[in-house]
């Protein structure tokens, strides 16, 4: 079925608008399934079950790591990372930067902020952000290349709840965009709805959605 699945979500999708598989806690002969159905940007929350799926899947694999990064796990997902979708915090990125400069790569990062209700998600706000760009540190960072924004809406059926948080997220993303990033082409990522919340999202103007139960079936919790 994940053939079938993939190829429902992508004809709901714009060409504007990157599905990213979402493989956490899957095994790997799902996400060879998925592959050779066309898919080859996967993404995963642990950093040692990313690193351990790299090494035995195909390489021109995309990983894109979607969850909260511990910075004594960082090591491990430098070497191939495509793109972290999950900074929270200034010192998050100092140690991204720091380890990319040792395998002389830059690395590409999203910045992830807190819009939904719930206290548990990470994510920084407006003033955290400001704080971190304004920084002399981050000025001074060559191995991380900031892209766009990350977020996750509050787990409710609330669809206008849901959407005003995209809504704030968006809004985000263009102040930031001209505030900072105004020259930078990069600067073009809005990461943003998941498999019960993303053709939302793509309404609201996500660039990047990241759906897991809805191409690979419900997670597997006990892994």
């Amino acid at each position: 079925m994940i053939k079938e699945n993939l190829e429902k979500i992508r004809a709901t999708l714009p060409e504007s608008v990157t599905l990213v598989a979402v493989s956490k806690t899957k095994p790997v002969s799902d996400l060879q399934e998925a592959y050779d159905a066309g898919q080859r940007i996967f993404g995963e929350n642990h950093a040692l079950e990313m690193r351990d799926k790299h090494e035995v899947l195909p390489k021109d694999i995309q990983w894109h790591f979607i969850g909260h990064l511990q910075t004594n796990k960082i090591k491990y997902i430098i070497p191939f990372v495509t793109l972290i979708h999950s900074i929270d915090s200034a010192n998050l990125l100092e140690a991204v930067n720091k380890e990319a400069k040792k395998h002389d790569r830059i690395v590409d990062c999203l910045l992830q902020f807190h819009i939904a209700m719930e206290e548990t998600k990470f994510g920084l706000d407006m003033d955290e952000a400001r704080q971190l760009l304004d920084s002399e540190a981050f000025k001074q960072m060559q191995n991380v290349r900031i892209c766009g924004v990350m977020g996750m809406a509050t787990f409710t059926d609330d669809e206008a709840e849901v959407r005003k948080e995209f809504k704030h997220l968006k809004d985000i993303f263009e102040t930031l965009r001209k505030d900072y990033f105004a020259d930078q082409m990069q600067f073009k990522q809005i990461s943003m709805g998941m498999s019960d919340d993303y053709p939302i999202a793509v309404e609201e103007g996500a660039t990047l959605v990241r759906v897991g139960s809805k191409i690979f079936g419900a997670r597997n919790y006990n892994v």
